[in-house]
């Protein structure tokens, strides 16, 4: 069989669920609910430098994660310049010292430099959105890539085709408007680099809309703004296409929602794989939770599948870039001090409620309390009668989540048996990892001979507060001997103790080794866009066949009509006046897109069906 041949073979990767992670706290719990891995910002060269954590809270969070054969990724994806790579590099060794799985980078400088044998994962910063692409970081050692946003079913589907890689995509979460790492605006307005983890988020802005002869088009609005991506009813079509790892975004989100759509999207998996026994977990435990999990009720801009289905679509959230929350219902009627919704919809005292006034602007208000269906709010006038409401912060929904923990358990098979003067306490795994603890302990008479089994049986079978549930328990002692109760806790709590370490000695990431490789960049030009910052990265691409490679003449000029923006996204679609909807041929003429920094022009690029984003550097 060719290696081309080879390459077309559906491979069988194990489902993972790939969780975000602010903080220490944010890493376990994302894993509490059922993460199968876990991403997470290093101290620093993260491309969110809000979410920067110590090598220790890493290291203990590596452990945890361990203990259930989970994963660690640590984002080291921004652009370094020639002075940081070393930095980069020492921090790589100390991160590949403490376990952790992998490094998601995006500057390829890093491939030429001295870094452990570590593996590496191409960040969707690196515009990873065609076969050729994919193919070509396979060859140079890649472990994993993560795909542009943008990308559609069949776009998916051809990707597969060509590499065994695991293919990772974001599910769920907050959505650049431009394709990941081709953004340069708050670059070039702020100083603030998106490729080095410091976006002033632009796209959030409220803008004007005009013509190329100065007429206003449409309404003044957030017209840059995306909904939330969610393709949690995609799941099942996104595995079919190659997907193997199944991303969330949000490593500047509370732990609520972490806790909140971990949850959710790990039930949704759990389904998918009970019902085809091809798939299989990534990592160890079910999860039981107490509450039921809701994405809506965490922060939330609205539902987009984004290009999924590829053509023209309309992901936009040009009313407000703040969450709205849930749909509760329509203001039935209005009092002096008070209002109800049609339905009588459960309102708690301290709710948050929100909705959009006539000038579409969000409009937010709290809950002071509730008086059987009618509704006192503090500090705001009711709504008027008709208005749809949103709940954006659901009290008692957070009450629950604020409680859930320790909701991830690993099944295990316990043998106890008494061994002359000593008890041992054998443990078998659901991944059929086995321990065995001796207790030196001498065996009383009993003043009731046959109680001692179900005394072992009652206190072994106690498992708060550890990651392990007793499906199974086999006891066998002399039923004239006695033990007290505090003997078969000792040998619980070191039993296990010593089950979880050796569970967590059995995780070790294994030693990559990355190919010498000169197989040639998959395209004949190098821009500003190829994001080359230092001279490791420019010897990286002069070694893959860019031998006329200047970084000079390649710099970001926005005079010179460089693009600050490239974008799946068209604004022409949004708001309904793209040339093709309405059985026109001929190409999209510009916009000019306003806000209180500058004028911008935006060009349409019917064929690739693309939006650009420019700076007019002096207006006409």
């Amino acid at each position: 069989m060719s290696g081309r041949e080879k390459k077309r073979e559906q491979p069988n990767h194990p489902i993972e669920l790939l969780a975000p992670a602010a903080d220490l706290a944010c890493g376990l719990a994302a894993l509490d609910h059922g993460a199968d891995a876990v991403y997470i910002g290093g101290p620093d060269f993260g491309a969110r430098a809000a979410a920067a954590n110590s090598i220790e809270a890493i290291e203990k969070l590596v452990v945890y994660a361990h203990g259930y054969r989970a994963r660690v990724y640590v984002a080291l994806n921004t652009l370094l310049g020639d002075e940081e790579i070393p930095q980069a590099v020492a921090l790589a060794h100390q991160l590949y010292q403490i376990g952790v799985d992998a490094l998601i980078i995006q500057d390829m400088g890093l491939f030429e430099a001295d870094l452990p044998p570590i593996a590496l994962h191409a960040s969707t910063q690196m515009n990873n959105r065609t076969p050729d692409k994919v193919r070509f970081l396979e060859e140079i050692g890649v472990q994993q890539v993560v795909l542009a946003r943008e990308l559609s079913l069949t776009q998916i589907r051809q990707i597969r085709a060509v590499t065994t890689l695991p293919l990772e995509f974001f599910v769920h979460g907050a959505l650049c408007v431009s394709y990941s790492g081709q953004c340069y605006i708050s670059e070039v307005k702020a100083g603030r680099s998106a490729n080095r983890g410091e976006c002033a988020q632009y796209c959030r802005h409220r803008f004007s809309l005009f013509d190329q002869d100065g007429g206003r088009v449409g309404d003044d609005g957030y017209l840059l703004s995306l909904k939330d991506l969610d393709l949690s009813s995609r799941l099942g079509e996104l595995l079919a296409a190659g997907i193997s790892s199944f991303k969330i975004e949000g490593r500047l989100k509370d732990i609520s929602y972490v806790k909140n759509v971990t949850a959710f999207y790990r039930l949704a998996l759990d389904r998918l794989i009970a019902a085809d026994s091809r798939l299989r977990r990534a990592s160890a435990g079910k999860c039981g939770f107490a509450f039921t999990p809701d994405p809506e009720k965490s922060f939330h801009r609205g539902r987009t599948e984004y290009f999924v289905d590829g053509g023209r679509q309309r992901p936009g959230a040009i009313d407000t870039p703040k969450s709205t929350g849930k749909e509760i219902g329509r203001v039935d009627m209005v009092g002096r001090n008070f209002f109800t919704i049609a339905g009588r919809p459960e309102v708690q005292n301290g709710d948050g409620l929100c909705y959009l006034d006539a000038r579409r602007e969000l409009v937010g208000m709290r809950v002071n309390r509730v008086e059987g269906a009618r509704i006192f709010l503090r500090h705001s006038r009711p709504p008027p009668r008709g208005t749809i409401l949103y709940r954006n912060l659901d009290t008692a929904f957070h009450q629950l989540i604020a409680a859930s923990q320790g909701c991830r358990k690993i099944a295990v098979t316990l043998e106890m048996r008494q061994i002359g003067e000593a008890l041992l306490l054998g443990i078998v795994d659901e991944d059929g990892i086995t321990s065995e603890t001796v207790l030196k302990v001498s065996p009383q008479t009993a003043d009731q001979p046959g109680t001692v089994t179900t005394l072992a049986e009652r206190q072994l079978r106690k498992t708060g507060g550890i990651p392990f549930s007793v499906v199974s328990l086999r006891v066998v002692l002399d039923p004239a001997t006695y033990y007290p109760a505090a003997v078969f806790n000792e040998l619980r709590r070191t039993g296990f103790d010593r089950h979880l370490a050796v569970r967590i000695d059995r995780h070790r990431p294994p030693a990559v080794s990355r190919p010498e490789s000169t197989v040639p960049w998959p395209s004949t030009e190098l821009s500003y866009q190829d994001n080359i910052t230092n001279r490791f990265a420019a010897s990286f691409y002069r070694r893959h066949g860019q031998g006329n490679l200047d970084p000079a003449r390649m710099p970001l000029d926005p005079a010179s009509g460089c693009a600050l923006m490239t974008s799946r996204y068209c604004l022409r679609a949004q708001l309904g006046i793209c040339p093709r909807e309405q059985g026109r041929i001929s190409a999209a003429q510009p916009l000019v897109l306003a806000d209180q920094t500058a004028h911008y022009q935006l060009r349409f690029d019917c064929r690739e069906c693309q939006m650009t984003l420019h700076l007019i550097t002096r207006q006409a």
